[in-house]
């Protein structure tokens, strides 16, 4: 499915959404908007968004944001579409806020309503709005990712597109779905952040990787310091290496695997004037990402 069956004008949807939801809510309430309507709507009249990226909700910071809606109002309100046959409206951006407002023991929110919504938008809508915000941990932004793609048939093309991120970014979200439960837990909860996550990545050997993943939580590593241990896993050094190669070889070798993600070899002969580099990959993901991260370095 091309980047056109998203769904026609969503480019403009999100925009128009996006200018409503900043406005103060007087305002929003009586700007006059195609498609949609803002009003005071129950509380209890509305349900979460099946399509909601967000699995975690840290709760001292709802309690904080409840206390802030107390003493000063919504300064946004959330985007719903009404449901006729369950006779509620659905959230699609603002469950955060929704959920503030109920331990802020308010009984209604203003809400932007759309008249008509599809799952396609509703899911893209969710989804890119918590991106823009930076508001998931890495394995919520994969998870939305890959929802979005298998329910709808959306490639990382168009995914990037109408995320404004680059392919190679939506490949390396996606392939941290591929780590362990206990890994991916990690990185949900802030222990690690996705630059960990990709230098485990870069450890095939399932014990290597556990072992390394322990290392981490245990020293707090820094990424760098990641990157460079998972190297040392997948590419030690040999004695003969050490004594035959010259540093200069050694040293570019070391630079190009750590801003490829990837080993990387240089075979020369003695006077270094000519030989042959190798760059290697495991899977045509990984060939992509390696393309993408050379062609930024090269503009």
């Amino acid at each position: 499915m091309s980047r056109q069956a998203l769904g026609k004008g969503l480019d403009a949807l999100i925009k128009q959404t996006q200018e409503v939801m900043q406005m103060p809510a007087e305002a929003a309430q009586q700007a006059q908007t195609p498609g949609m309507s803002v009003t005071k709507i129950a509380i209890n009249k509305i349900v979460p968004n099946r399509f909601q990226p967000r699995r975690v909700f840290d709760e001292e910071k709802l309690q904080e944001l409840a206390q802030s809606i107390k003493e000063h109002g919504l300064t946004q309100p959330i985007v719903v579409v009404y449901d006729a046959g369950l006779d509620k409206y659905e959230i699609v951006v603002g469950e955060r806020r929704f959920r503030a407002t109920q331990l802020a023991g308010m009984t209604e929110i203003d809400a932007i309503v759309h008249k008509h919504l599809g799952d396609q938008e509703m899911c893209a809508l969710a989804l890119i709005e918590n991106i823009q915000r930076e508001d998931l941990n890495p394995i919520e932004t994969a998870l939305g990712y890959r929802n979005l793609m298998s329910k709808f048939y959306i490639t990382q093309a168009d995914l990037a597109s109408y995320c404004g991120k680059s392919k190679a970014a939506i490949s390396n979200a996606l392939r941290l779905l591929d780590l362990e439960p206990e890994i991916q837990q990690a990185l949900q909860e802030g222990s690690l952040s996705e630059g960990h996550g990709r230098a485990l990545l870069m450890v095939t050997d399932s014990a290597k990787r556990d072992g390394l993943f322990k290392k981490m939580l245990k020293t707090k590593m820094s990424v760098r310091q990641a990157e460079a241990a998972a190297r040392a896993l997948m590419f030690p050094v040999k004695k003969e290496d050490k004594a035959g190669k010259p540093v200069e070889i050694a040293s570019f070798e070391n630079d190009l695997q750590t801003a490829l993600g990837t080993k990387v070899e240089v075979k020369c002969g003695k006077n270094m004037k000519k030989g042959t580099l190798v760059i290697h990959y495991h899977s045509l993901d990984e060939l992509d990402n390696i393309a993408s991260r050379l062609k930024n370095k090269m503009l």
